[in-house]
């Protein structure tokens, strides 16, 4: 079980890297969060009226970045999904946001679903505002056919992968995330007097030991044949716009497959 943890500010920072053209401007999602320190913001306005964890432009940002990345792999994908919102998973990252405690969770469905958690605190001048899961992908080594035999090796080369991976699991086609402001939140020792706390669920959960996120191959050449052969954006594609509303059956099971853990990330402003 991988099980891998940040433990400094010191390897948050964000780097070049040639997969620079794969990533999105870090200032997106550093931007979104930020804006929850405002406590008369039209985000509560929004939420309120809503009486949902998050607002719908924010839930559409957060889908988009997901399903930009998704296409944009490289080498690229053959199945890999488009991914939709599910309600049922946003309740659960919400009902876990709203407890502000910094570790996965509940443990009773850790089994079934992926997740990455992350928290920002503070405003920041640098363009570089928040170090985002997706910025792994430059310490990550995409592992070839060739290379697994018949299990798939796990290159990292930096302190973690597995938020990147998660974010590129082929078949982690459903997402439901919630951002909760947090007062006094004990991250790893350090109390946060105002912490804003994102908590993302994915499902079908990924980080599957031993397999690649994805196949590689021409785009969409490979997808599941419940898509019936529509592709989006480099994207297995239903074209459904609506949402899912429950988690679907097809959930991978927790078998005697290894599964790499959920995983978290935090950036600190003074």
């Amino acid at each position: 079980l991988l099980n891998e943890s940040i433990l400094g500010l010191s390897v948050l920072l964000v780097t070049q890297s040639v997969f620079a053209m794969v990533l999105f401007n870090a200032t997106d999602l550093g931007i979104l969060l930020e804006k929850y320190l405002d406590d008369d913001g039209d985000w509560m306005v929004e939420r309120q009226r809503s009486k949902r964890a998050i607002t719908a432009s924010d839930m559409q940002a957060i889908l988009d970045l997901h399903n930009k990345l998704r296409g944009q792999v490289y080498p690229p994908a053959s199945n890999m999904e488009y991914m939709v919102w599910d309600t049922e998973l946003e309740r659960g990252a919400q009902e876990w946001a709203e407890t502000c405690l910094w570790e996965h969770g509940p443990t009773g469905l850790l089994p079934q679903i992926g997740q990455n958690l992350g928290v920002h605190w503070g405003r920041s001048e640098c363009a570089l505002v928040f170090y985002t899961w997706y910025d792994e992908v430059k310490d990550y080594s995409f592992p070839y056919p060739q290379e697994c035999n018949p299990h798939c090796p796990f290159k990292c080369s930096g302190p973690v992968c597995t938020h990147y991976t998660q974010l590129v699991w082929a078949t982690s086609s459903r997402i439901g995330c919630a951002i909760n402001v947090c007062y006094n939140m004990n991250v790893w020792g350090q109390i946060w007097a105002k912490a804003i706390y994102l908590v993302c669920n994915y499902s079908p959960k990924g980080n599957w030991w031993g397999y690649a996120p994805y196949k590689h191959g021409t785009p969409c050449s490979a997808c599941p044949p419940s898509y019936g052969g529509l592709c989006r954006e480099n994207l297995c594609y239903k074209g459904l716009l609506c949402a899912f509303n429950a988690v679907a059956s097809n959930i991978v099971p927790y078998t005697t497959v290894q599964r790499f853990g959920v995983n978290m990330i935090f950036l600190k402003r003074n």
